[in-house]
């Protein structure tokens, strides 16, 4: 599926608006849903108040009847002592019921009051109730002649048999009466009762129907963000891994996005830089190992004829073919010394040419550190006395005996050290000491100069960089820090330079311990 997303041909905004449509298009499926639910719920509501409304006055109706009814077959039982109407009363002849059509006439008003259509509140009769509150009233009306027939003969004291035939009319239609207004009444208990279990089950239904397809929508939006996802992330992380690649010089890989959007262009596009930088370093490592041929081959031509300058000129100095005079052996002694100077500068050229080419190889040995640093050190102690600069080399505990080229890293030492006596003024000092940091020996040279500013102290370490204050010296070509970089580097080892802890600069550098 998200395959099948990262192939869609959109692009990644027309993708993300159409994920947010669809799940807008289920919230509001979800809310036309509820909505649906609750107006049922409002509807059988309303509905159940309606019956709840007819039950009532139904089963009014048909308490009015039974109590009419009641009335009636007291005065049919004919025994005044067994009627709660007569109480006591011992009236002569007929004359002592008259109470009892009383109670009679109060009864069938009410039921007329029960089937009166104007006093229906909060419901409309169904065509089916009218045709039963139409026979409701044809009853009652039959019942009003009979017992207004049975009042005039009780008040004039009838006795005997003459009230017996409208009394059973009365009876006969104060039984239909009663038995419709309890079906009446019954229907509509047993409606609302329906209507009852019909919500509950409504309810139930709505409510799982509400929350299945509220769960369902959230699956879905849940899958449709985590293929969107998959489909856009996806491809980011593969194109974030191959560009690390890519930053850390493997040229080789491919980047297989099938998207046909923009991360597909993306990646069509790091594949294309993948391929020109591929060709660009091939060109530049083609370039660098014409140019350190070119170095290592022009410094190796050069040694030879600078060998004889300088050789010729100290025979020369020596007057081993007469005598010279005063200014011909200042020129002698300048000559020796450009000689010797320019001697240096080739042999780290043809050092730094033969690092970059990967021609050197590094004779480990075990020696004593301390030593080492003092042979170093004795190399440019007479130039620093000259100057003035104290010199001192002051080993630290623990770092006496270290595993490396003897004699690269007093090359490393003597740069740092000549460097150090160069700018520093007379007066200074220059301390070389040792330390154990953990796995590691650190070596520092610590002088009394001018410092490196912060901006520079990366970029010294450059082929061919110097301060300001190094090139208006106009002394070397900038090769010394750079190529202590690369010696220190090829034992495992790192520099660096910090301010020093009274002013000046202080140069590190570390070496690995052969704990074996």
């Amino acid at each position: 599926m998200a395959r099948a997303v990262a192939r869609a041909p959109a692009g990644v905004r027309t993708k993300l608006l159409v994920a947010f449509l669809v799940i807008a298009a289920l919230l509001v499926l979800v809310a036309v849903l509820g909505l649906r639910v609750l107006g049922q719920a409002n509807a059988r509501v309303a509905r159940l108040g309606t019956l709840q409304a007819r039950s009532a006055q139904y089963q009014a109706l048909a308490a009015y009847a039974t109590d009419l009814r009641q009335v009636l077959g007291a005065r049919g039982i004919g025994q005044p002592g067994m009627s709660a109407y007569t109480g006591v009363k011992t009236a002569e002849e007929g004359r002592r019921w008259v109470l009892v059509d009383e109670a009679a006439s109060y009864a069938l008003s009410q039921v007329e009051l029960g089937a009166d259509e104007k006093l229906f509140v909060g419901f409309v009769r169904t065509p089916a109730d009218e045709r039963v509150l139409t026979r409701i009233r044809s009853d009652y009306r039959k019942i009003d002649r009979a017992l207004a027939r049975i009042t005039a003969l009780d008040k004039r004291g009838v006795t005997g048999f003459g009230a017996l035939s409208s009394l059973a009319a009365a009876t006969s239609a104060d039984n239909d009466l009663t038995l419709r207004a309890r079906d009446l009444g019954d229907g509509t208990s047993a409606e609302t009762a329906a209507l009852i279990a019909e919500n509950r089950s409504a309810y139930e239904s709505s409510r799982n129907l509400f929350v299945g397809v509220a769960a369902i929508s959230v699956v879905l939006a849940l899958a449709l963000g985590l293929v969107l996802s998959w489909s856009l992330v996806g491809p980011i992380k593969r194109t974030e891994a191959r560009v690390a690649e890519i930053a850390e010089g493997d040229f080789s890989g491919r980047l297989d996005v099938a998207n046909r959007d923009e991360l597909g262009s993306l990646a069509a596009n790091v594949n294309r830089m993948n391929d020109e930088l591929r060709r660009l370093y091939g060109e530049l490592e083609t370039a660098s190992r014409h140019k350190s041929e070119f170095l290592a081959n022009m410094s190796h031509e050069l040694r030879t004829p600078l060998n004889a300058i300088i050789g010729f000129s100290q025979v020369l100095r020596q007057r081993l073919f007469g005598e010279i005079n005063a200014k011909q052996e200042e020129y002698l002694d300048d000559v020796i010394a450009s000689g010797n100077h320019l001697l240096s500068l080739i042999d780290d050229v043809l050092d730094l040419s033969k690092v970059e080419a990967g021609r050197i190889e590094l004779e480990r040995t075990e020696f004593s550190l301390p030593e080492a640093l003092e042979r170093s050190a004795v190399m440019v102690r007479e130039r620093a006395a000259d100057a003035g600069i104290r010199l001192s080399v002051e080993p630290g505990p623990g770092a006496e005996l270290v595993r490396a080229d003897e004699r690269r890293v007093r090359q490393v030492v003597f740069n740092l050290l000549s460097n150090a006596v160069k700018f520093t003024p007379p007066g200074g000092s220059v301390t070389v000491a040792t330390e154990r940091a953990g796995g590691e020996v650190r070596v520092s040279v610590t002088d009394t100069g001018p410092g490196v500013a912060p901006d520079d102290r990366e970029r010294i370490f450059e082929e061919f960089q110097q301060t300001d204050l190094g090139a208006r010296q106009r002394e070397g070509t900038g090769l010394g820090l750079a190529l202590s970089r690369r010696l220190v580097e090829l034992h495992g080892g790192r520099i660096w330079v910090e301010a020093g802890p009274g002013g000046g600069s202080r140069f590190v550098f570390t070496l690995p311990l052969d704990e074996a």
